[in-house]
């Protein structure tokens, strides 16, 4: 195959997709708004799963390399409740499926491995066509154009490539994050420190629309996502150019709490970001349109439910196996992939399942109560 593949998004999903081609001689072109790979940070921890994430890892050529950016330990998880009492302890022995990575060490991994030249930085999509001929026309904010023959869009929520497949249009879920960093947590905020362990750690309050999780990154930096199930009005509401306003807001919402619970909101390093969740519909699925596609979360888009990340990366590695599976038969390889997508995507995990397959089958009936809600129901 010698069409050169045209890939909207330098994330994961899409940079996957660039190497696995790569691997396979393939040539891609990938587009992204970012004017630079450092532009903005690139998000933190990522437990890569050994049934999705890795064997992306694997296709894409790049076990070994990424051995090297896992971080020792990180798999230990620990369940509080709200007032800081340990229910459940999973230490990390080395045997888990689920290394942690930090998502810009990953990214840059796959950067690496691509030629000079294959990611073109500063190219914010404005708009997509299908042209008379056939093929589509893909225009920047910069007035600029590409054309070509089979387009790829890896540009997560708010894709502009999926208009071109389908209306859907992401929803907002109900609920939201806000997002904060404590450093240098081990010396300045021992107590929270202990309580997050070396890993990650999980505390749902004592009504479901609330809860409180954090992963310790690289060196002694912990990073926390405050969840809240509340209206976007409630959210719009807060002014978060103000951001010892919108802490000490927040932190009312989690009176009772314990204090190394909360001084993930009140000491916090960095100001609050707010990460609103949206969803397209479950078993969103479109018609075959020739010579364009989509991967992550431009096809699946979901709440945060610890897979996003894995099936960006596994879809792309699955559509590069399959363009390299059908060398002149490119629809083949595009019905090929998404039949699979769409039946992986079909039934995403509950909380539930989720904290099922975190503990390998091995969760404790009072926790799987408190992450089912059958605990409000009593």
């Amino acid at each position: 195959m010698n069409t050169p593949v045209t890939i909207i998004g330098a994330g994961l999903g899409g940079l996957t997709l660039a190497r696995v081609l790569h691997v396979h001689g393939i040539p891609s072109a990938v587009y992204e708004a970012e004017p630079s790979p450092m532009a903005r940070m690139q998000g933190g921890m990522l437990d890569i799963h050994d049934y999705n994430g890795l064997l992306a890892v694997e296709a894409a050529g790049l076990t070994e390399a990424f051995q090297d950016l896992v971080l020792e330990g990180r798999q230990a998880m620990r369940i509080l409740d709200h007032q800081g009492t340990l229910l459940f302890e999973k230490v990390d022995d080395g045997t888990g499926g689920r290394p942690e990575v930090q998502r810009g060490e990953l990214r840059r991994l796959l950067l690496d491995g691509l030629p000079d030249g294959t990611v073109r930085w500063g190219h914010k999509v404005s708009a997509t066509r299908v042209r008379a001929e056939g093929d589509y026309e893909v225009t920047f904010a910069d007035g600029s154009t590409v054309v070509t023959n089979l387009l790829v869009g890896a540009d997560g929520t708010w894709s502009r490539v999926r208009s071109l497949v389908t209306g859907a249009v992401p929803e907002y879920d109900g609920t939201a994050f806000i997002e904060t960093y404590l450093y240098n947590a081990d010396t300045r905020h021992p107590a929270t420190a202990k309580a997050v362990g070396g890993g990650s750690m999980a505390s749902n309050g004592p009504t479901p629309d609330r809860a409180i999780s954090a992963h310790r990154e690289s060196g002694d930096t912990l990073h926390a996502y405050v969840a809240l199930t509340e209206s976007l009005d409630w959210f719009e509401a807060l002014d978060f150019a103000d951001p010892a306003a919108v802490t000490a807001r927040i932190a009312r919402e989690f009176d009772g709490w314990a204090p190394e619970l909360t001084a993930l909101i009140t000491d916090a390093d960095t100001a609050p970001v707010f990460r609103p969740h949206y969803a397209l519909p479950i078993g969103h699925r479109w018609d075959r349109l020739p010579g364009v596609t989509l991967v992550g979360d431009a096809a699946h888009v979901t709440a945060p439910n610890g897979e996003g990340a894995n099936l960006a990366m596994l879809d792309g590695a699955e559509l590069g196996q399959a363009l390299a599976a059908h060398p002149g038969d490119v629809e083949a390889a595009l019905a090929v992939y998404e039949e699979a997508m769409f039946t992986r995507t079909a039934t995403p995990l509950d909380d539930a399942a989720l904290m099922e397959s975190l503990f390998d089958g091995e969760l404790p009936e009072s926790l799987r109560e408190m992450f089912s809600g059958d605990q409000q129901k009593s």
